[in-house]
């Protein structure tokens, strides 16, 4: 069977009265779970679960991918309206949708995310459709050494993420080194920064970090500057319509990143996370005005939310081609697939072709509804916004004390939330930057396994980092991204 042909019966199955009933199931159970801090793709595949039981293969699976890409598509609306990030690939999101809300274009915010989301998300489909089994093959290339250097290109975003002192973000990022080492050492069994205490064995999760650096962080703020004036703006809906300009700023970065973020997506271990931060800071490097970045630019928004949706369908290539889950969420879709009696993997096509070209088919028709379902309902969504102060503060710490609680069912979690939320207020009041925190919190511990695995496979030798096209070529992008900028300020100050 041909990729047309096999498309083809994607489509009857998607088409179909059940097919289209299922995927809108999906999307709007994914977007409505999404959109709560602290349930993410992974617990809302995972509450899926149940629900397929008895089902056809298919058609569980065509909902279940729904479910994924719609939790996605709506953890950036708590990013953008309260500035609570409720999972990893939605952090870069709030560092210009928040902004933007705060001046009272709330309702612009969010129609840029769902417009850059179903490109993002409509062109890997096409992507993934046309060079889902080659690419599989790249994925597999790419070893520890391969993403030791990925990650420290992800890591020369920290200068890109500071408007101010370098020194106060390379701070900043040291602080989040450190909070990505406290726990077990999962090679030698040795203790780090637990001080004894049984409850930081198994580390601090990212949504207790996430949640208090950004969410607790802006309520103290709200709390503080009760009396400002000025944040009234954040009230305001705005206007929904994208201008021409804003139109012409979007283009080019969701062109751009729809095809970055697939190929990053792609790799098993990079994902939507590492795909929104390179996609924002790809953008600011390249951009005629980057200190509009930070300050509710229109680039800077669109950008990460075209690559995290783009990597959401990068990450079903090595999935559906080689039954390798690339992340945590792919890990419980592989679970689904074996519950349902699906081994994903190079047969795949051959034994299971309805289920393969069935997913495929759905994301076209998942977008689709994504995009109509979304739009219509931005000022419906926006309103969160015209809760009165009091309300809406109450209502982000009871959402985010129920979405760390409900991770880990650790009463220790909420102390660490809290003070990780102080921390952040107090990083925000001496003018340290919050994102390389978290940037060096997400890769530190990725970067410290993969360097860990790359040394051990060599023996200890450095030359397995420069001995490979691939990880040298990524090396001198992320020495050349680091130094370029620094080279660049001191000819501006001279």
């Amino acid at each position: 069977m041909g990729a047309l042909d096999g498309l083809m019966q994607g489509f009857q199955i998607a088409f179909s009265l059940e097919g289209l009933l299922f995927v809108l199931i999906g999307v709007v159970t994914g977007t409505l779970i999404g959109m709560m801090p602290g349930l993410g793709p992974i617990s809302a595949i995972a509450i899926m679960i149940p629900v397929t039981y008895g089902m056809n293969p298919s058609t569980a699976l065509v909902m279940m991918a729904g479910v994924y890409y719609g939790a996605v598509f709506g953890g950036s609306t708590s990013s953008i309206l309260l500035n609570a990030p409720g999972i990893s690939g939605t952090v870069a999101t709030s560092f210009d949708g928040y902004p933007m809300a705060q001046r009272g274009e709330a309702g612009k915010a969010l129609a840029i995310a769902a417009i850059s989301s179903f490109t993002g998300g409509t062109v890997s489909v096409v992507l993934l459709m046309l060079f889902a089994p080659a690419l599989a093959q790249v994925a597999v290339s790419f070893g520890p050494p391969q993403y030791f250097a990925l990650m420290l290109l992800g890591l020369t975003a920290i200068s890109s993420l500071s408007d101010g002192s370098t020194i106060k973000a390379l701070i900043s990022a040291t602080l989040g080194f450190i909070v990505a080492t406290i726990g077990i050492d999962g090679q030698t069994g040795t203790n780090r920064f637990t001080f004894g205490n049984p409850n930081l064995m198994e580390g601090i999760d990212f949504l207790v970090i996430a949640l208090g650096l950004f969410a607790i962080a802006e309520v103290c703020f709200l709390v503080l500057k009760r009396k400002d004036q000025s944040l009234s703006n954040q009230a305001n809906i705005g206007n929904l319509k994208i201008s021409k300009q804003d139109f012409k700023e979007m283009r080019g970065p969701m062109t751009r990143q729809s095809f970055l973020g697939f190929l990053l997506g792609v790799l098993p271990g990079a994902g939507a996370t590492i795909a929104s931060f390179i996609g924002y800071i790809t953008e600011k490097r390249i951009a005629k005005k980057p200190e509009e970045f930070g300050k509710g630019s229109v680039k800077g928004l669109a950008a990460p939310e075209t690559a995290n949706n783009a990597a959401t369908s990068g990450a079903f290539v090595p999935l559906l081609s080689l039954g390798i889950p690339g992340s945590g969420t792919t890990a419980v879709m592989l679970g689904a697939f074996l519950v349902l009696g699906i081994q994903p993997g190079p047969l795949l096509v051959q034994d299971h072709p309805d289920v393969f070209w069935g997913i495929i088919a759905s994301m076209y028709i998942g977008n689709v509804f994504l995009l109509i379902l979304n739009l219509p309902l931005i000022p419906y969504i926006a309103k969160i916004l015209n809760i009165s102060r009091p309300l809406l503060i109450s209502l982000v710490i009871v959402f985010s004390l129920i979405g760390v609680y409900s991770i880990s069912f650790s009463t220790f979690d909420l102390y660490l939330l809290l003070l990780f939320g102080v921390v952040g207020y107090l990083m925000r009041l001496l003018s340290f930057p919050a994102a390389p925190f978290i940037l060096a919190f997400i890769l530190g511990g990725m970067m410290e396994q993969a360097f860990r695995q790359a040394l051990t496979a060599s023996g200890g030798s450095l030359m397995v980092f420069i001995n490979d096209p691939i990880s040298v070529s990524l090396l001198i992008v992320s020495i050349l991204s680091f130094v370029v900028p620094f080279i660049r300020g001191r000819k501006k100050t001279q």
